[in-house]
């Protein structure tokens, strides 16, 4: 595991700490956090699988 993979993986996290209080202080209703997580799966596969294809 080389740096060109630990970057991104420390920006992606400290992305993460950054933006999960607030969407759970903003989705404290249930059904609009489900529905907000469904919403957000759906973006993170696709990048997922468009990141498959180009590498």
């Amino acid at each position: 595991m080389g740096l060109e993979e630990i970057i991104p993986a420390i920006f992606l996290i400290a992305v993460l700490i950054l933006v999960l209080p607030e969407f759970l202080r903003s989705n404290s209703k249930s059904k609009r956090f489900i529905k907000n997580l469904f919403i957000w799966s759906i973006i993170v596969i696709f990048i997922v699988i468009i990141s498959i294809f180009i590498f």
